[in-house]
């Protein structure tokens, strides 16, 4: 059932983190692909060192709100950006902005796992020697720290010169988070990271995320509200592009203020 509702306004969206820091602001986002407007006007703040999912149904805007956040967007034909994305104060679409160092800051896992055909020590290795680290122990080092917090030290690290590429999906997929974490971004977008995994690799998967949320924002895109009632801490609803409605998981998943929202939750949606 389809209801009628205004976007919320950032300045009515109360301070959910009672204190805490927010880590990355969205303002009156917009998103156009070519004639095709993507998001409307999304405001809200990601609250710092903490996980919070978007969920919604397909054609949302789901990830081409993750997209925008670290520019990925850029590279498409006819893209068009209306709005702020704030990170620190500063706006990342600023003009002397500069995008690789945005996408060191802001990591992104996609949806399948896309490690580069080298050994599982230089997949990791391969964003801390591009910023110029080139000591062997400084390298053996941050490599076994990222394959730790990933979770995948203990069944790597005999193999650390194999192909990464046979390494099962599972494995692949935090390896890819692996690669992200060692270079020390700030936050970290997952775009439906466990779509492509069975369900026990899902579930050490849900496990994994909440070591790096300890010490890194995290923003998950999710196609099941079971893994945003597992996994995080807030949560934020897409409706053809526009968020209807934000607040903490478990308060939106059970009591929530919109009723499109809780058609959707509900399975009443259509």
């Amino acid at each position: 059932m389809a209801t009628t509702m205004q976007p919320p306004d950032i300045a009515a969206t109360p301070d959910l983190t009672a204190g805490g820091a927010i880590a990355l602001e969205l303002r009156a986002l917009s998103l156009w692909y070519g004639p095709r407007q993507a998001l409307d006007a999304v405001s809200f703040g990601v609250p710092a060192r903490k996980i919070t999912a978007l969920i919604g149904p397909s054609a949302s805007g789901k990830s081409s709100l993750l997209r925008c956040l670290n520019r990925l967007n850029d590279e498409l034909p006819e893209c068009r950006f209306e709005g702020e994305v704030r990170v620190g104060g500063a706006n990342l679409y600023a003009k002397d902005v500069i995008v690789h160092e945005i996408r060191r800051r802001i990591g992104m896992v996609f949806q399948k796992p896309n490690p580069f055909p080298l050994s599982v020590y230089e997949n990791v290795a391969y964003g801390l020697r591009l910023s110029g680290m080139k000591a062997r122990r400084e390298l053996d080092a941050s490599v076994e720290a990222a394959l730790k917090a990933a979770r995948l030290w203990d069944e790597v690290s005999a193999r650390l010169d194999d192909s990464a590429l046979v390494l099962s999906l599972g494995q692949q997929q935090r390896l890819v988070i692996a690669r992200a974490l060692a270079v020390g971004p700030e936050i970290l977008l997952m775009d439906e990271p466990a779509s492509a995994l069975d369900p026990a690799a899902t579930l050490r998967f849900e496990e994994l995320l909440h070591a790096p949320a300890q010490r890194y924002t995290v923003l998950l895109v999710t196609h099941t509200m079971q893994q945003a009632a597992r996994g995080a801490d807030y949560t934020a609803f897409l409706h053809q592009g526009r968020l209807v409605e934000f607040g903490d998981t478990d308060v939106l998943l059970t009591n929530p203020r919109e009723r499109l929202t809780e058609d959707y939750i509900t399975g009443r949606y259509a």
